[in-house]
């Protein structure tokens, strides 16, 4: 190589600047994950939704699912083309997950005993691409499933369900143990600070009471997971498992900007498969790996004898770089396997249409059962921009193909009927972006009442909760006007209310504030709800009140 000192001085630029890109994406990530706060009325102004209209995986995944673009940004062609010049720059520069991964992998040098010094190419590294053949070829077959395994939606749904409601447990936790306590030096109260900290925490990044949601426990365990094994291989998520990484890895077969080296320089020193965090063989001649590669320009910075630089070829042109041999038995065998895992998913009585699951009340502007799975990444996003906390990751109640799709779980938050988020900051559609007008008007479950609990019916007891919090205009929630008996022979007449199926929309604000805080006795079940015809309950007879 020639100009040794240029290419040191160009590497180590390059370098700073790779570094500073990462940190503003991963800071506007964690921006737009807080500007995602619940909402009251709209959605929020800003592009929330932005990595995942970056990203090509959720396109592709969803288009084969679906057969359509519809709902998806055009903006992660983008990414394809970037990679097609540059290689997986996406990996090493701009993706969170990975940055938080080159954080997390920095921290090895404390943990000398699990580590090792040197990590060269490993076969294993080939498991991404079986991991996305599969998943491609479930999606394709009907079985969207994506949403698990993507770093971004992994990503979103770690911080936005599990790791934000810890913080927020602690802050409030914190500010409470200060405020009561109330340390102070002389004139200085330690509350006067932690309390102005406390309010721009609420204020800025939960803009709400301490939530949680339920079935997170393995959300949070799968995202400790894949940071801690940094620890074991650097990068190991982007290495041996991110399907993300396989597919740019395809787009980056023939990039524009390669690695080039000099045998006659080299010395066999080992430092740049040291510094390489993605064992992609830049210490063999002719043997580096486009599709491993993340351009970080870590190789050439560590060469002390100025051997390897990147330099622009044209795709067409021959390249002496290695391959990924993944073997035609294998990627048959991958497909084999996401067709196992359809057939799977699908050996559920609901999944095949028999029966519906009363407690599975999707947001409202939700597209039909099947189109809905789908769309849905599990991102998060919903659930985390609903201000009642209503909805919750469902675990076992949409079968696997569900896993932590969004359900409102009315025991917990109801559907706010002046709140239309939920269907806006959905990135791909699933939840279809409704006007409030017609949301209002969208039946999502209908409320029916356990007489066995209900105070009038069950303990002759007055009690117009119900009524009183639902939000319809015209009240989906009357009152028939009854004696009851009381214990020592007296009459009462009392309000017993019942509910109107065709005005109900299902928003479970009753449920939430019933007096029974352990079963209510007015519940919301999915029957009725709009999106289903064949969820429908058959009304005969002249009555109108749903009762168990």
């Amino acid at each position: 190589m020639t100009g040794g000192r240029s290419v040191d001085k160009r590497a180590r630029r390059i370098i700073w600047i790779r570094r500073f890109v990462q940190t503003v994406a991963l800071v506007l990530f964690l921006v737009l994950l807080t500007a995602n706060r619940p909402a009251n009325i709209a959605a929020p102004t800003a592009p929330v939704s932005f990595f995942f209209d970056l990203n090509p995986l959720v396109m592709i995944s969803t288009w084969l699912a679906t057969h359509t673009f519809e709902g998806l940004s055009l903006l992660a062609v983008f990414t394809l083309l970037v990679t097609v010049v540059f290689g997986r720059v996406f990996c090493g520069w701009f993706c969170p997950l990975g940055t938080l991964n080159n954080i997390t992998g920095s921290l090895r040098r404390f943990f000398r005993r699990i580590t090792k010094r040197q990590e060269g190419f490993s076969r294993w590294q080939r498991a991404k691409y079986f991991v996305l053949i599969a998943m491609l070829a479930m999606s394709a077959t009907g079985a969207q499933w994506m949403g698990v395994l993507d770093p971004f939606s992994l990503l979103y749904r770690s911080l936005a369900l599990t790791v934000l409601p810890i913080l927020d447990i602690a802050m409030s936790s914190a500010a409470n143990v200060i405020y009561l306590s109330d340390p102070s030096l002389g004139a200085l109260h330690l509350r006067d600070f932690s309390e102005p900290i406390y309010r721009w925490w609420q204020d800025t990044v939960t803009a709400t009471e301490v939530r949680v949601f339920s079935g997170t426990g393995p959300v949070f365990l799968i995202f400790v997971a894949v940071l801690v094994l940094n620890l074991v291989r650097n990068r190991f998520w982007c290495r041996y498992i991110c399907p993300l990484g396989a597919l740019l890895g395809t787009f980056s077969v023939r990039p524009f900007l390669r690695l080039v080296s000099d045998p006659e320089a080299c010395n066999s020193c080992g430092q740049c498969t040291k510094s390489c965090p993605a064992a992609a063989q830049p210490e063999l001649p002719g043997k580096w790996l486009a599709t491993e590669c993340f351009g970080c320009w870590n190789c050439v910075d560590s060469c002390q004898n100025q051997a390897l630089d990147f330099k622009w070829t044209l795709p067409v042109k021959s390249t002496s770089s290695g391959t990924m041999d993944i073997g035609r038995r294998r990627v048959l065998t991958s497909m084999a396997v996401g067709g196992g895992g359809l057939a799977m998913m699908s050996m559920t009585p609901q999944t095949q249409g028999i029966t519906n699951n009363p407690q599975l009340i999707r947001p409202p502007g939700s597209r039909p059962e099947q189109d809905f799975l789908d769309r849905c990444v599990s991102c998060g996003m919903c659930m985390q921009t609903c201000p009642s906390g209503g909805l919750q990751p469902t675990w076992g109640e949409a079968g696997l193909e569900g896993l932590w799709s969004p359900m409102l779980v009315p025991a917990i938050g109801w559907c706010e009927f002046e709140c239309y988020a939920c269907g806006q900051v959905c990135p791909t559609e699933a939840i279809q972006p409704l006007d409030l007008k017609v949301k209002k008007k969208t039946k999502i479950g209908l409320a029916v009442i356990d007489t066995t609990r209900c105070l009038p019916y069950a303990y002759g007891r007055e009690c117009i909760v119900c009524e009183e919090h639902c939000p319809i205009p015209d009240k989906a929630i009357t009152f028939l006007m009854r004696e009851a008996e009381q214990r020592d022979g007296s009459v009462l007449t009392l309000k017993f209310p019942k509910v109107d199926p065709d005005r109900c929309i299902g928003c479970g604000i009753c449920e939430t504030k019933c007096p029974f805080q352990d079963l209510a006795a007015i519940r919301v079940v999915s029957a009725g709800e709009d999106r289903n015809p064949d969820n429908q309950p058959m009304l005969s007879g002249g009555g109108d009140s749903y009762t168990f």
